[in-house]
């Protein structure tokens, strides 16, 4: 009883002493807002009474600070500017604090910059406010992301308490601080939080969080292990199917062993076969060649596992996941482009974005004296019907048309094209039927009547109708990810690399979605192609090839497109640490010293991390960690800022 007695009046005392949340804004000349507090730029509020903001100065910039409540502009005007002690101008020296008080006149600092990064500190408790030189973030660690520690500093103080209530209060919270603060586990940041996290401060245990499934399966927090086990007849049978077909699909007999915190997950026959586009390769020798034992010219390749392929039971599974897609980092000397794209899908709330994450491979052939290590992989989830079931709440239906949409052909503007459904052979299709395949003609009707209303409707019925049959602001923000990253390779620019579901059959009622896929080449791999010959710089309005159609007529009405502005100007935006260059960094740093030790391996290749993009990139100028004006986060957020 005394401990709740406790926790009730700490939670009073903190409801107590938070403040009402004012929106602190910089205003003054360019780039806060020509001393218009309705164009000046809002600070981040870090909790405790303390805004920041980091910008780019090139000159010399006069600025004040401003706040205002419900965005009541006459009072914000007059009452609330904050200015310096006496009139006129004052120099500001970087790295020294300075007292403010609230002022009627438009006072102002004077501060000089060299264009460099700096960041403006304004402290609402105590009326000061600082200029520091902008230094990178510390990497984060799986502590400082912990759950409890809601203003990231890596402990769990009565502080983190006052920040939640902050947030509860309206304060600003990005994707990080959104995982933090929800210390009960139940997706949804609540005063249930509060009371979860004081109770933890008092003594009590924090939910344990339990993963199960394909939470289990895709752990951000793990590093699972995959051993594979092939006898020796099976993989000359692998090579010899590569041989005949370099896109084979055909699968052969292997053992799987799944190992992640301590446990391991035996499997007996699966099925194991090779994958991939263009990535296509001979995981050993030369062609023709056989298994060599034990002096072994092994090869990085991609590699699809069928757990159910061969036996369809429960025992079967990992945990109810059926199948695994091995990918290794082909064309990604930086070892994250695609983990970081998946990644950022769901930081963007794009659930249709598979799931992924590392893991390091291990293959042994029979007669082997040691299993072949190939190293750090990317463990995807397939798009397939267990895909569509995990998210039957969001698709509305898992029994619907699942089409895989490839080979700088699937334009969705020819009705005629290459449609087919899959049938278990080697071909490649435009389009195949992934789901339903024995409603293939049903499914093809409605893939070609969707068609021809995208490219024969006039554009009131077509703006009325693509409302009807799609979540457009889904649509939208995924097509704004997919530029952001400078996916080139992609529907609109090159008729490739996506999947579009049907969630019912029919010509009419269905709802349509399109999943993204395959982001390897993205973050400044850059080809020229379609209209494009840089995919940092290129103008996103003009992405693609507007003979693809659907994202180009969605863009002509002005609603669609200032939807499309906006949400690629929330993407670069620092406060939501999504694609800014601090944030992406930060991220990125983490990830590759999580796998730093483990990317040498017995194939010899890939066997360290460089900052650079593919080695046949047009634009090899380009990197993710420097910060320089080759920096691709730094090029793609000014192309984006150049959008009116």
């Amino acid at each position: 009883m005394k401990k709740y007695y406790l926790l009730t009046t700490i939670m009073a005392l903190v409801l107590a002493i938070i403040p009402a949340r004012a929106a602190i804004y910089m205003v003054g000349n360019n780039p806060f807002g020509n001393w218009n507090p309705a164009a000046g730029v809002e600070m981040t509020n870090q909790g405790n009474g303390v805004y920041t903001l980091t910008t780019n100065i090139s000159g010399t910039v006069w600025f004040v600070f401003a706040d205002g409540l419900d965005s009541d502009w006459t009072v914000f005007n007059a009452n609330y500017r904050y200015g310096p002690n006496g009139n006129g101008s004052q120099d500001v020296v970087v790295g020294n604090t300075y007292t403010t008080q609230k002022s009627d006149n438009n006072h102002s600092y004077k501060f000089t910059g060299n264009g460099v990064d700096y960041t403006f500190s304004f402290n609402l408790t105590n009326l000061t406010f600082s200029v520091t030189e902008y230094q990178e973030p510390p990497v984060p660690s799986p502590f400082s992301l912990s759950r409890g520690d809601v203003n990231g500093d890596g402990e769990i103080t009565i502080g983190d308490v006052s920040a939640l209530i902050d947030l509860l209060l309206g304060g600003f919270a990005n994707y990080d601080t959104r995982q933090r603060a929800d210390v009960n586990l139940d997706k949804e940041v609540t005063i249930g939080d509060v009371s979860t996290l004081i109770d933890h401060l008092l003594g009590g245990a924090l939910p344990e969080v339990i993963k199960e499934g394909y939470d289990y399966v895709w752990d951000d927090d793990a590093m699972p292990e995959l051993h594979i086990s092939v006898s020796y007849g099976e993989w000359n049978r692998l090579l010899t199917l590569f041989d005949a077909n370099m896109y084979t699909t055909k699968y052969v007999m292997a053992t799987a062993s799944f190992v992640k915190d301590g446990e391991t997950t035996v499997i007996d026959s699966v099925g194991l076969r090779l994958k991939g586009n263009t990535s296509r390769r001979r995981p050993e020798g030369r062609s023709g060649e056989i298994h060599v034992r034990n002096n072994t010219d092994w090869h990085h390749a991609h590699f699809g596992l069928n757990l159910r392929k061969y036996v369809d039971d429960d025992a079967h599974t990992i945990q109810g996941v059926r199948k695994l897609h091995l990918k290794w980092f082909k064309d990604d000397p930086a070892y994250v482009r695609e983990m970081f794209c998946y990644e950022l899908f769901k930081r963007a709330g794009v659930w249709t974005a598979v799931r992924d994450n590392y893991c390091r491979l291990w293959i042994h052939v029979e007669g082997d004296s040691q299993e072949a290590y190939y190293g750090v992989y990317e463990m995807m989830e397939p798009i397939d019907k267990r895909y569509l079931k995990d998210r039957k709440a969001q698709f509305g239906s898992n029994n619907g048309y699942l089409w895989k949409c490839r080979n700088a052909a699937a334009g969705l503007n020819n009705p005629n094209g290459d449609i087919w459904y899959d049938d278990d052979s080697d071909d490649r299709h435009a389009y195949t039927l992934e789901t339903q395949t024995e409603e293939f003609d049903s499914a093809r009707v409605q893939l070609v009547d969707f068609m021809n209303k995208i490219n024969n409707l006039n554009d009131y019925e077509f703006y009325t109708w693509i409302k009807q049959v799609t979540d457009i602001d889904l649509l939208i923000k995924t097509y704004a990810v997919n530029v952001a990253v400078g996916m080139w390779d992609d529907y609109w620019n090159n008729a490739n690399n996506y999947y579009i579901y049907f969630n019912t059959p029919g010509t009419s009622g269905y709802k349509f979605f399109f999943i993204p896929y395959d982001y390897d080449n993205t973050l400044g791999t850059s080809l020229r192609c379609g209209v494009q010959d840089d995919a940092g710089r290129q103008n996103p309005l003009n992405w693609g090839n507007d003979n693809n159609r659907l994202i180009a007529r969605i863009l002509k009405f002005n609603d669609f497109r200032a939807k499309y502005i906006s949400y690629l100007k929330e993407l670069i935006d620092p406060k939501n640490a999504l694609i800014d260059r601090a944030s992406s960094q930060a991220r990125i740093r983490y990830w590759q010293q999580l796998i730093e030790p483990y990317v040498d391996n017995d194939t010899g290749e890939d066997t360290f991390i460089e900052d650079k993009p593919a080695s046949w990139s047009n634009h090899g100028e380009y990197n993710l960690l420097k910060n320089n004006s080759d920096n691709f986060f730094t090029v793609k957020a000014a192309s984006i800022n150049a959008l009116q």
